[in-house]
């Protein structure tokens, strides 16, 4: 953007989290080093028991508590303490590109979209975090998405996250509500990020960082497939209300828990397929891995 910091709307990120001591350092320093200003910096933590907190601190001096839930800890950071015109949420082991808030700054102001879904990726170099960047890549504007950059006022309008949802589904269920008011977009852009000082973290993690990607890097590197299995275990009940709330014959509902969406057609629309015969062992580990998870959810949803 070519205005001043002084003309430029202030954005508000939103950080939540709860024992993130190996994780909030390199998020943060990635909003610090974000070349649009103005930004504020609100970390809104969950009782955590380690160094959290003390290295939040470094680096803002918005770092609030509340809980139970991430839905709650975002609508209080969105809405009771944030200022932006723009704002948007983040976990703490997520890492932001250089310009990618510029970038969103630059397509809200020149159009009617009303929030934004960013491309993401997943880093690690384990065979969990390979399938799942590989399935992720998959997603990105898809309702297997959803919206993180929007306008705070339109948030707090529309009543933030439902904390009936607490883990799961809030996001899916915040990009339907943000549907009605106008257009989603996923966020297109060119952007360099030339000399960007986090590039050898990322490329440590297993990504080959490219200078025109504007997004966020996903840090799973130590997740295990028994913690991965059980965070998707943990949400089953979530999604049930999900499912309970916009009901079972919806179209996105549909696409999101039906088979047919999630096991073929999000992976072979639009000329995907081309990508799996590309890479032949990457894809039948992700079907397996997307089989594994789906059993599990059954297996919950039928005990609930």
């Amino acid at each position: 953007m070519t205005s001043s910091d002084h003309d430029n709307p202030l954005v508000s990120v939103i950080v939540t989290t709860r024992n993130e001591e190996r994780n909030i350092g390199n998020c943060l320093k990635s909003i610090h080093l974000q070349t649009y200003k103005p930004i504020e910096i609100i970390v809104v933590d969950n009782n955590s028991t380690d160094k959290t907190r003390e290295i939040a601190l470094g680096f803002t001096d918005v770092v609030v508590d509340k809980g139970p839930e991430r839905s709650a800890q975002r609508n209080h950071g969105l809405c009771d303490i944030a200022s932006g015109k723009y704002a948007m949420f983040i976990d703490a082991d997520m890492v932001l590109t250089g310009q990618l808030i510029s970038a969103c700054v630059e397509k809200m102001e020149d159009s009617i979209t009303v929030a934004l879904h960013i491309d993401e990726k997943i880093l690690g170099s384990n065979w969990l975090s390979k399938v799942r960047r590989f399935e992720r890549s998959f997603y990105s504007g898809t309702v297997i998405d959803g919206v993180r950059f929007f306008r705070r006022e339109s948030f707090c309008v529309l009543g933030g996250f439902d904390e009936d949802l607490p883990a799961g589904p809030e996001d899916w269920d915040l990009d339907k509500r943000f549907k009605k008011i106008g257009p989603i977009e996923l966020l297109q852009s060119k952007c360099l990020n030339r000399n960007w000082t986090m590039e050898s973290f990322i490329n440590a993690k297993g990504v080959l960082h490219e200078e025109a990607f504007a997004g966020i890097y996903h840090n799973e590197d130590q997740q295990s497939l028994i913690h991965y299995l059980k965070k998707k275990i943990y949400y089953a009940p979530s999604v049930q209300k999900y499912v309970e709330k916009w009901g079972k014959c919806d179209p996105d509902i549909r696409q999101q828990t039906g088979i047919y969406f999630r096991y073929i057609s999000v992976f072979t629309q639009q000329g995907q397929w081309k990508r799996l015969i590309a890479r032949p062992i990457l894809s039948i580990s992700m079907i397996a891995l997307r089989v594994i998870v789906g059993v599990l959810y059954l297996m919950r949803r039928k005990k609930i």
